[in-house]
């Protein structure tokens, strides 16, 4: 059988799709899969053993904006990467018309998604010929679980996930050499999200920092990406230890640092779920989205969202006039994380 998995991006969606790539590769061993993705959700992918082929796809570079033929010879040459291994079935995780469209350009004799009360962009769903129904307020990773279970019928794990994520020695150097500096006993802390509404104030994660190290005696490693350093400095600026420690490691050098962290802080962001994939104990910081949906299935990992106002309910906003969702205190997050240390000395 040849199967599709399209899940284009975000990365952190990439991996809320992974326990169900998992599941595929344990119940149909011989299958040959595939999984379409952007360019820039790649990395997270590459080297994958449980992918027979990787198709990399830059939307970007078939829309407008650029002379028309050079759009229609790069459209044409995805197409023929899209349409060379005469797929069975194409799975549709993403919930968009442009998921939905390279899935019938990809011409799969099955193309499965969810059904339309569950999917992002309801039009697409007229480009399948098959739907799954999920219920309302279910974890996305479930989400995924299940339409690979209903399309592929097959059985899935109902907790305990896997996700498969494939490092190599460079990643491991790499997280070695942060550790190096900041010594064995650390908390990784990530100020950035993709949105503004998701972010903590930076100025806080300082003053958090120098607690865990007062009371845990932790090492505060401010993980972000290159183009966010000026929040990490913001961090730093805040904090009076001198235990604060600024690293970008690339995506699976941030893995493999997130194995060895002693807890890991963040709010709803990439990281968070890499960190969650590498079985870090967690502290998630949820405004505008909902932990019950993308946060961490694991009974002992904490989220601190404020439940005490009446606007948070399938917010989602990138915007906000009345942004008060995030103003949460240095000693609620603090309480929280001294919560999670103590439950994982447990383990």
């Amino acid at each position: 059988m040849k199967i599709l998995i399209v899940k284009l991006s975000s990365i952190g969606d990439v991996v809320h799709t992974l326990p169900a790539l998992a599941a595929i590769r344990h119940a149909l061993p011989s299958a040959e899969i595939s999984w379409a993705v952007e360019k820039s959700a790649a990395e997270i992918l590459r080297g994958n053993r449980l992918i027979d082929h990787l198709i990399e796809i830059d939307t970007r570079s078939i829309r407008g904006g650029k002379v028309i033929e050079k759009i229609l010879t790069e459209a044409s040459r995805q197409l023929r990467e899209l349409r060379k291994y005469e797929f069975d079935i194409a799975l549709d995780f993403q919930g968009l018309l442009k998921s939905a469209s390279i899935i019938k350009l990809a011409r799969a004799e099955k193309r499965v998604g969810f059904s339309k009360q569950n999917l992002r962009e309801p039009a697409s769903r007229f480009l399948l010929n098959e739907t799954v129904e999920v219920e309302q307020q279910t974890h996305i990773i479930r989400k995924n679980l299940t339409l690979a279970e209903k399309a592929l019928h097959i059985p899935t794990p109902e907790k305990d996930y896997e996700f498969p994520i494939y490092t190599d020695a460079i990643h491991r150097a790499e997280a070695e050499n942060i550790i190096e500096d900041a010594g064995e006993n650390y908390a990784l802390l990530n100020p950035a999200g993709g949105w503004t509404t998701k972010l903590w104030a930076a100025e806080k994660f300082g003053a958090l920092a120098d607690k865990l190290w007062e009371e845990n005696n932790l090492v505060s490693i401010i993980t972000t990406a290159p183009n966010e350093i000026d929040l990490a400095k913001k961090v730093l600026a805040n904090s009076q230890s001198g235990k604060v420690r600024l690293a970008q490691p690339s995506l699976k050098g941030f893995y493999e640092l997130a194995k060895r962290a002693k807890i890991y802080i963040g709010g709803d962001t990439a990281p968070t779920h890499l960190a969650v994939a590498a079985q870090t104990p967690v502290v998630g910081i949820f405004g505008p989205t909902e932990w019950w949906r993308n946060g961490s299935p694991r009974q002992n990992d904490i989220c601190v969202e404020r439940n005490d106002i009446g606007c948070r309910a399938d917010c989602h906003r990138r915007a906000c006039d009345n942004w008060i969702c995030m103003t949460i205190e240095v000693e609620t997050i603090l309480r929280a994380a001294q919560k999670r240390l103590e439950l994982a000395s447990k383990i």
